[in-house]
């Protein structure tokens, strides 16, 4: 009962934080803006999110070939069909509970594949490691390309309301750079200090444990039989999320001239919306319409963008996972069928 109360109320915290992000961006707008984003959703020509959708399912097929690869050294292969559908499943999972799609994937596998849990899960960590860093070089790469928005987007929407609000210069002289650096300076700083003061605790050996797990994770990497095909589809995995927000941009005429840069940065901040708040639900259209805004896309039009890419990936995990929890028994079923078949008659020889 404890534990689904506390489920029940990090579902409720998760969807509140979303829905008031919801309020939040749209309490500025008039009615006429609201009406033009609605308008936006009507006018929308759906082909691009059903390609959006197709290019999702390709890159979520490719994500279970690539777990596949993680799990041959220790000796297991699992049928595709099974991973696919373990796969789908946590995704859906962690719409509702963050880290809870991870423990159910392996679930699966440990109940159709009969593969243990603790050694699943450490090929999950692995995976993990590897998306995350794969996003940091991203993000930088994005940083380092485009700077010069970047420095824009942060002179029109921060420097100046402060200068307006306290008068005084922000954009004379070298501020960014002072408050970049100001920032590292005072990480180290808090990482000694907390290093210090909380080593012994519970808390920093919890975290510790976690972040000594991710390296150990990340050595099994040096044991994967076939380390090139791996690698292929971790970029492509990344390619085909990149795209898959890309080809939405067609489905508004407002939006259809933006390139693979645009494309880009949408993914880098939109996937840190979605961290942010579970399932990004709320805060990820507001995140793409201020990225679009650096591309000067109208902020209801952005807005409306960013619905339409959080609707097309949610709605094919909704409906995959959906799929995947009614298949999966049916798929497993003659193979229950045969093992329970064989347990029968394993019985009648013993007894005889």
């Amino acid at each position: 009962m404890k534990s689904n109360l506390r489920n029940i109320l990090r579902f409720s915290l998760f969807l509140g934080i979303g829905l008031f992000f919801i309020w939040l961006f749209m309490r500025n707008l008039t009615a006429e803006q609201k009406s033009e984003i609605f308008l936006s959703f009507r006018i929308a020509e759906y082909s691009w999110i059903i390609l959006a959708f197709a290019l999702g399912m390709l890159s979520h097929l490719l994500r279970s070939l690539r777990w596949k690869i993680l799990m041959e050294p220790m000796g297991y292969k699992p049928r595709t069909s099974n991973v696919f559908m373990a796969v789908m499943i946590g995704y859906l999972a962690n719409l509702a509970l963050p880290r809870l799609g991870e423990v159910s994937r392996c679930g699966i596998l440990t109940k159709y594949e009969k593969i243990p849990f603790n050694k699943s899960f450490g090929t999950v960590i692995t995976e993990r490691v590897i998306d995350m860093f794969t996003f940091v070089l991203i993000f930088f790469i994005m940083i380092f390309t485009q700077t010069e928005k970047i420095h824009t987007y942060i002179e029109q929407k921060i420097y100046i309301p402060l200068e307006q609000k306290f008068d005084f210069n922000l954009i004379g002289g070298n501020y960014l750079m002072f408050l970049i650096s100001g920032f590292m300076v005072a990480g180290i700083i808090a990482v000694i200090i907390i290093h210090k003061r909380y080593k012994h605790t519970k808390v920093y050996k919890k975290f510790y444990n976690v972040l000594t797990g991710l390296l150990e994770g990340m050595q099994s990497l040096t044991r994967i039989k076939r380390p090139f095909l791996f690698v292929f589809y971790s970029i492509a995995i990344w390619v085909l999320y990149l795209l898959m927000a890309y080809v939405v941009f067609f489905s508004l005429s407002e939006t259809a001239e933006l390139g693979f840069d645009a494309g880009l940065a949408v993914l880098i901040f939109g996937s840190i919306g979605i961290m942010i708040v579970q399932g990004g639900i709320g805060i990820y259209p507001a995140i793409v319409a201020e990225t679009l805004f650096l591309w000067d896309i109208p902020e209801t039009k952005g807005y409306a963008m960013g619905w339409l890419i959080w609707a097309s990936q949610t709605l094919m995990i909704l409906i995959a996972g959906i799929f995947s929890l009614l298949l999966l028994p049916l798929f497993n079923k003659s193979t229950y069928d045969e093992k329970r078949s064989h347990s029968a008659q394993d019985s009648k020889t013993t007894g005889a």
